[in-house]
């Protein structure tokens, strides 16, 4: 039997006060779970109305279930194992604005509309030239959002108290404010007026933030076991740490509206979160995105067995302690005890975090999640970090789209993959041309946002390890690194 409303006996409707961008795990593990339980212990009487970012998604699965499914948290809990299961009863419905356009409009036109909230990954808020406002669906989520707004805008004459604040979830440094910039772009490239630029700037609250709970997702390898448990047909389980973490930048009236309190969520409104964020992003998101390329070319699939594992966790610790924490200015021993509770958490036994659900954007994510530390570290030590070197030349391999005669299935922009395929499928199988593999990805300004062969010693460091990783393969290459 199928999880839908007719089975869940307890299914409410509530009204629609959220517009979410994002229908994957992570927002319905993180975002979903907490308008649920603003519903159940402090009646925030609200649901959230999801709008698939790309053209391939999962709204339809989540329509068929009438918005519900299953959430597992699952983790380690003032020292004791602790996992629940509740189905998750926040979602009104799904819209895919590729297909029904003007349906994701209307959602402009509605008064109860108070926030919008996005998860489109790191490359998501990004500006798109092709876009324009009477072309049908926009690309990018930033143009979708601009265009949804403008018709807010419209629709209600400009009135100042139909304004929305948005909280984006995208791991990116300050991304609300990125994403205004770029709502602001498309306001003049598509010329709507003064009027609709100054509502946006007044009327309209743009909060940066920061989120923090691992989501793996659906439990593909223990799916019958789960099935069995539950006792009904659910497409869409989501699994999850018991951990979370909300920080927004913004004024202390959001309380008014979103009963974070009340509800007993670690949600944080603060003026500033930028040293939460750069504590967060180098040490839990900077080693799993290292780590990535490493341990699955080494042949593991999870997060938790790379930990565990005798040569990746160590390469792991060294990452994170002899690196990372080196380059960031809390106090010690608040890295190291921040630290020690992250490998606790990639350790947690419930969880399968797969490598490969980590592996989506890896460039970008390389970007803002590694690069910093690389080159505050060689600020700082004169000398090149050689894990995340070591890392990066694994991400260049890992590119290459195959782990021995396994094909990987790379998830990225089509530019980055047209980028690596041309690489590799011209590869004479010299060192040569390695070198010219490394300085062409470097060189890729349009993903680091500068040239990295200006790094000293970088593009030389890398094409030696990716040699080594070329020649030896990946578990004789670490060794050169430990």
């Amino acid at each position: 039997m199928k999880l839908n409303k007719e089975l869940y006996k307890e299914f409410k409707t509530y009204p629609e006060k959220v517009i979410q961008f994002g229908e994957g795990n992570f927002l319905r593990g993180f975002v979903d779970w907490q308008i649920d339980k603003m519903n159940e212990e402090a009646n925030f009487n609200g649901s959230a109305v999801v709008v698939q970012p790309q053209e391939g998604g999962l709204i339809d699965m989540l329509n068929e279930q009438d918005g519900l499914y299953t959430l597992y948290l699952q983790g380690v809990q003032n020292g004791e194992a602790v996992k629940t299961h509740k189905i998750i009863n926040s979602i009104s419905r799904g819209i895919n604005p590729y297909r029904n356009y003007n349906e994701y409009l209307k959602l402009g036109e509605n008064p109860e509309i108070r926030f919008i909230v996005s998860n489109t990954t790191e490359a998501g808020i990004a500006f798109d030239e092709n876009d324009k406002l009477n072309e049908g669906c926009q690309k990018s989520y930033p143009g979708k959002l601009t265009a949804l707004l403008y018709h807010r805008f419209v629709t209600f004459n400009g009135d100042g108290t139909k304004g929305v604040i948005i909280i984006p979830c995208e791991l990116i440094d300050r991304n609300g404010e990125k994403l205004k910039e770029i709502v602001l772009t498309y306001a003049e490239l598509w010329n709507l007026g003064q009027d609709f630029v100054n509502w946006i700037n007044k009327d309209n609250t743009f909060c940066c933030s920061l989120v923090d709970r691992i989501v793996p997702g659906y439990p593909r390898d223990t799916i019958d076991e789960v099935t069995a448990e539950l006792g009904y047909d659910d497409s869409l389980v989501d699994v999850g740490e018991v951990f979370h973490l909300w920080v927004i930048e913004g004024p202390q009236s959001i309380k008014d509206e979103l009963p974070i309190e009340k509800a007993g969520l670690n949600v944080k409104i603060v003026d500033d979160m930028t040293p939460y964020r750069t504590r967060k992003v180098r040490i839990l998101n900077g080693p799993h995105t290292a780590m990535v390329p490493v341990a699955y070319l080494y042949g593991l699939e999870t997060v938790g067995e790379s930990v565990e594992h005798e040569v990746i966790g160590q390469y792991v610790h060294d990452v994170i302690y002899d690196e990372i924490i080196e380059t960031l200015d809390l106090p010690h021993e608040e890295l190291v005890e921040f630290a020690d509770a992250i490998i606790e958490r990639f350790q947690n036994p419930y969880v399968k975090h797969y490598l490969m659900s980590i592996a989506l954007n890896s460039m970008s994510k390389y970007k803002t999640r590694d690069l910093p530390s690389l080159t505050e570290y060689l600020k700082r030590k004169g000398e090149l970090p050689k894990k995340l070197v070591f890392s990066l030349a694994a991400l260049i391999e890992f590119y290459k789209g195959k782990r021995g005669s396994e094909d990987i299935e790379l998830s990225d922009d089509e530019d980055i993959l047209e980028l690596y395929n041309d690489l590799w499928s011209n590869f004479d199988g010299t060192p040569k041309g390695l070198n010219k593999i490394v300085t062409s990805v470097l060189a890729y300004e349009k993903n680091w946002g500068m040239n990295l062969n200006d790094i000293p010693n970088l593009t030389y460091e890398v094409t030696k390890y990716l040699e080594s990783i070329e020649s030896l393969g990946i578990k004789e290459a670490i060794k050169i690194v430990l």
